[in-house]
């Protein structure tokens, strides 16, 4: 069985795209596959039959790995892939369609407004966060204090596409894994010498302090994981994804949003919840290969 790792892209998630293909593909090998690895181009749909590829692992973060493109290519091309399908792909990359989901799930997300606005609302205080519609990795993430830094947080998140504004939620930050039907060990997050988990904090070895399991009670930490679950579910994500969260008050999980390929780098915080479970990093991969070969 030959397995393509997709990987690299053009988004602004490049770079990790690349490491974490990397260390997907000397799993597989490991493991005794035999596998190639392809940096996904624009002309990839032209392109794809040259590889002469049984399955595909998606490993590219953001566009056009994380929005359903490449999805669509290969149910066209009838070649299998891990992750999420074209729809739930999409919905969890549009931040503004997966609140409107979570809400009538009845799953708790903080509130947003859309499109973002230079003046709130009278009833919305600051701070505030400022986002990107469709970015991963914190890429063009504001947390705003007065209405002095809006114009400018809006400016810098415009750059990569439209802007929401969310409603901040002081509390821990959180992600919860899951893989096939079940969900991981709850990971706490704790920025050093920032505000936020931004990408500097994602990927700069030293920035963060991951606690595992999270400092939360028993019966919290069953209810983030059920949360979580849900969300995954909701969207129609399958095989495998990671759920970011805030936890106020260290009671109240509320849902940022559901990454459908997170990363696979040595920082990553998949990898880390599966061992906090027992799994390797080799099983990982494999057990989400053998997802998406079981459909």
């Amino acid at each position: 069985m030959r397995v393509g790792v997709l990987y690299g892209g053009w988004s602004s998630e490049r770079e990790i795209s690349l490491i974490s293909g990397k260390n997907v593909a000397d799993a597989l090998k490991r493991r005794g596959y035999d596998v190639v690895l392809i940096d996904v181009q624009r002309d990839f749909p032209e392109r794809v039959k040259e590889y002469h590829i049984d399955v595909a692992f998606v490993m590219l973060h953001g566009t056009p790995g994380e929005d359903g493109i490449i999805q669509g290519v290969l149910e066209f091309m009838q070649i299998p892939y891990t992750g999420s399908g074209v729809l739930a792909s999409g919905l969890a990359m549009d931040k503004v369609l997966s609140k409107k989901v979570f809400i009538s799930s009845g799953i708790p997300t903080p509130g947003y407004i859309y499109p973002a606005t230079k003046k709130l609302p009278s009833n919305w205080d600051f701070p505030v966060v400022v986002k990107p519609r469709a970015e991963g990795s914190s890429v063009g993430v504001s947390i705003v204090d007065s209405p002095d830094e809006l114009p400018n947080a809006i400016a810098l998140a415009s750059k990569y596409g439209e802007v929401f504004i969310e409603e901040y939620i002081d509390g821990m930050i959180a992600t919860c894994g899951i893989l096939g039907d079940e969900a991981l060990p709850v990971l706490e997050l704790v920025p050093v010498r920032r505000r936020f988990y931004d990408y500097k904090a994602k990927y700069t070895e030293g920035e963060t302090e991951f606690i595992i399991p999270a400092r939360l009670s028993h019966e919290v930490t069953q209810k983030t994981q059920k949360i979580a679950l849900k969300a995954h579910q909701v969207l129609g994500c399958r095989h495998f994804s990671r759920v970011d969260m805030v936890i106020k008050d260290g009671k109240e999980p509320y849902v940022l949003e559901v990454n459908t390929v997170p990363g696979m780098t040595p920082l990553s915080d998949l990898p880390k919840e599966a061992e906090a479970a027992g799994i390797s990093y080799d099983e990982l991969v494999e057990r989400i290969l053998r997802n998406a070969l079981r459909g």
